[in-house]
């Protein structure tokens, strides 16, 4: 863990809440976000705005370590839906990062 670069900024995780306008999962919005690794840190995520996504904490909790897209199918969650809009927000956000 020491030895990945973790540089989502706090700027970053605050354009990526609001981006979202709740949990990325659920749609929940009535309650304080989390956030939440989609390729958990066990298995080579970092905390970076390209892997970074605002969940609630019962989502943040059952998802654990999961691959994301096994963990939603379970939980009967719209896994396209969260791909297509992962894939929007990460592109306007690392595109307006990037100089």
């Amino acid at each position: 863990m020491d030895h990945v670069d973790h540089d989502l900024t706090a700027e970053q995780w605050t354009a990526l809440q609001e981006a979202w306008g709740g949990c990325a999962y659920c749609d929940a919005s009535d309650q304080p976000l989390q956030r939440d690794c989609v390729q958990a840190l066990s298995r080579g995520g970092r905390y970076t705005l390209s892997n970074i996504v605002p969940a609630c904490a019962s989502c943040n909790a059952s998802k654990s370590n999961d691959e994301v897209t096994a963990w939603m199918r379970r939980k009967r969650l719209d896994e396209r839906s969260f791909l297509l809009r992962n894939l929007e927000i990460r592109t306007l956000l690392v595109d307006r990062a990037t100089p």
